[in-house]
């Protein structure tokens, strides 16, 4: 039987149903080139996580070849899961200069810059990759050396226009560009792989120079220092800025371990320019008056532990909110962000400060491209087939409809989500089989340790709580006990049964009971009542986290332990004590089982009987013989 002919095959590993970890690739006869390689940051729902992976494992399969990755630009929803990724797939990867300088930094961090192959491209260079050929197009965005990518492949020509907004004045003097795009369109694209961030807003996205004016009088009526936090890697909103302060005499200081190091890499690059002497170390900014001050920061989008989340918290170890700031919020919030973002407002609020932010203020323009230019876009590459990215799906689907308007057939375009493949061939697309891929979870030096169901457990312990119950109990009448109507136990309450009794009088032939077993015993039906016996039975019994006790028997007071040889006593009355092997809980000098755990009790040495008996019988004849020794030198002195 004959084989069916090879066909293209579109992987969508993330960014496809959720904003960020956008990673795709394509695969034909088992080689496959992966483009971008991004991270994700925890929303609200994701309790005690760090970052958020793509899940690469169909990769990692032993017939798959992968040739390299292709990175389009540096925003760390493109670059930021790459240290993970080599770490499993060391691969040549391809990128900008200023892409590659954003990223060694993050391989130096994870002490894998030595053994990654990196491998600087220019706009408009093509580089081979087995059956591939990857060509690079410049789209402005809100990073400089950002880049699309024409893909040859067997079966015809896949664009992906990643990141991109129609400026046509952009802050670097380089716009998007159309013409090779239109030129494209004309040699006949069989599919186009296009941003759908902005897929439900109307119109266009502005410019960057629109923001010049409303910053312009902030920097101006100003009283006092101002304080602008927006995305680590805006690096074109960055020049914007620095240039302003420049231009009005405020000296500049960067806050924030991300932005602190995309400002000094952008600026060796040559993509910042920052005239010398502008910045100040964070060290010294008291020695600058608030008035000649301007503090930029990172996290703006309200991370927990970002630099603008702690100094508006009053938690930064060398600035934090006063009164009098002029703060301004550089950014829109990402979907699932905003109650971060609006917590860290009302902070900002609280300590006095004015604050400036997309509903309040034109203080923001977009780095993607919204509907009007969605259309222009599909107009220019006039594909046969297309798939919506970069997106939830409420977005990837208001792209198709665009997509429709745009004239290209019902059935040459696919919405899909993460792992759902996509078949090519020159006659057009289908849908193909699904794949393994889902969220992987950062959690400290941890990298795919947590599950869902951790998660779950995580959010139900945020939301409800944890009940800690510590009880010290007295040695017979367990005194902390709290029966089911609210009255305290009375010390000689008949009805009362504490652990301690309960072991006592329910010891098995030889060890006692186990903490699990007693816990079981208690919370069973068959156990003695705690209080009144009519009530016990409505009682809902969580599980029992028993604490040993810790009161000497005698005076009731802590009984914090004195060792003398081989006995154990109260600090307080001097009572000789003995303490549980198992739970370290204390008892009378007549008690034989812990009344907490069952156990047989052992003093405060732990050493068992027979070895202290046989220490004293050592004991009796070196004894004997010392007196017997004295008595003969006393007669001889006689």
């Amino acid at each position: 039987m004959k084989n069916p002919p090879p066909r293209l095959r579109y992987l969508p590993l993330g960014g496809l149903g959720e904003i960020g970890i956008n990673m795709w690739a394509l695969e034909w006869e088992n080689k496959i080139l992966v483009v971008d390689a991004g991270l994700m940051f925890p929303q609200e729902d994701m309790p005690g996580i760090d970052l958020v992976l793509p899940d690469i494992s169909y990769l990692l399969q032993p017939k798959k070849e992968v040739l390299g990755i292709f990175l389009t630009h540096g925003h760390e929803d493109h670059i930021g899961g790459l240290p993970y990724a080599l770490k499993k797939i060391n691969v040549p990867v391809y990128g900008t200069r200023l892409t590659l300088g954003l990223v060694k930094p993050k391989l130096k961090e994870h002490r894998f810059l030595r053994e990654a192959d990196l491998r600087e491209v220019r706009v408009g260079d093509s580089v081979q990759l087995g059956p591939f050929r990857a060509e690079t197009i410049a789209v402005c965005h809100s990073i400089p050396d950002a880049v699309a990518l024409a893909i040859d492949t067997p079966v015809g020509k896949v664009v992906y226009t990643s990141d991109f907004k129609l400026d046509p004045a952009p802050p670097d003097g380089l716009p998007t560009d159309m013409a090779r795009f239109r030129q494209l369109g004309d040699e006949g694209v069989l599919l186009l792989l296009s941003d759908s961030t902005n897929a439900e807003r109307p119109g266009r996205s502005g410019s960057e120079r629109d923001l010049h004016a409303p910053l312009e009088k902030i920097f101006t009526e100003a009283p006092g220092r101002i304080v602008v936090a927006n995305f680590a890697s805006n690096i074109h909103r960055i020049q914007h800025l620095v240039r302003l302060a420049g231009e009005f005499g405020r000296r500049v200081a960067v806050v924030g371990r991300s932005l602190q190091t995309n400002f000094k890499t952008s600026r060796e690059l040559g993509f910042l320019k920052v005239p010398d002497g502008l910045t100040v170390p964070l060290e010294e900014i008291d020695k600058v008056p608030p008035s000649k001050l301007l503090l930029l920061t990172a996290g703006s989008q309200g991370e927990p532990m970002s630099a603008l989340a702690r100094f508006a918290a009053g938690r930064h170890p060398f600035v934090n909110a006063l009164k009098g700031d002029w703060v301004v919020i550089s950014a829109r919030p990402i979907p699932g962000n905003e109650r971060s973002v609006q917590r860290t407002v009302n902070n900002l609020y609280r300590h006095g400060a004015r604050v400036f932010y997309s509903e309040v203020g034109n203080v923001h323009v977009t780095g993607h491209a919204q509907r009007d230019e969605l259309r222009e876009m599909l107009d220019a590459v006039r594909p046969r087939n297309f798939i919506p990215v970069h997106g939830e799906y409420r977005q990837l689907f208001l792209h198709s409809e665009i997509a429709r308007q745009a004239g290209i057939e019902e059935g040459n375009i696919i919405v899909v989500e993460d792992g759902e493949t996509v078949e090519l061939d020159s006659a057009g697309m289908k849908r193909g089989e699904k794949i393994a891929t889902g969220l992987v979870y950062v959690d400290g030096l941890g990298v795919g340790d947590v599950e869902q169901v951790v998660l779950r457990d995580r959010r139900h312990l945020a939301e409800d709580g944890i009940l800690v119950v510590t009880l010290t109990l007295d040695r017979d009448a367990g005194r902390g006990f709290v029966q089911a109507d609210g009255r305290c136990a009375s010390r000689r309450d008949p009805e009362h049964r504490t652990p301690r009794g309960y072991a006592r009088r329910h010891r098995p032939p030889e060890r006692g009971h186990t903490r699990r077993g007693l816990q079981d015993r208690l919370a069973s039906d068959q156990a003695p009542p705690y209080g009144d016996p009519g009530h016990h039975r409505d009682m809902k019994l969580p599980p029992l986290a028993l604490v040993a006790p810790s009161l000497c028997p005698r005076c009731d007071q802590p009984a914090m332990i004195i060792n003398r040889a081989d006995e154990s006593r109260c600090a307080h009355c001097g009572l000789q004590l003995h303490q549980c092997g198992s739970c370290r809980g204390i008892a009378g000098p007549f008690d034989r089982y812990c009344g907490f755990c069952g156990h047989e009790m052992v003093q405060g040495d732990a050493r068992p009987l027979w070895w202290r008996l046989w220490f004293l019988a050592a004991l009796v004849p070196l004894a004997a013989g010392l007196i017997y020794g004295i008595a003969q030198a006393q007669g001889h002195a006689r």
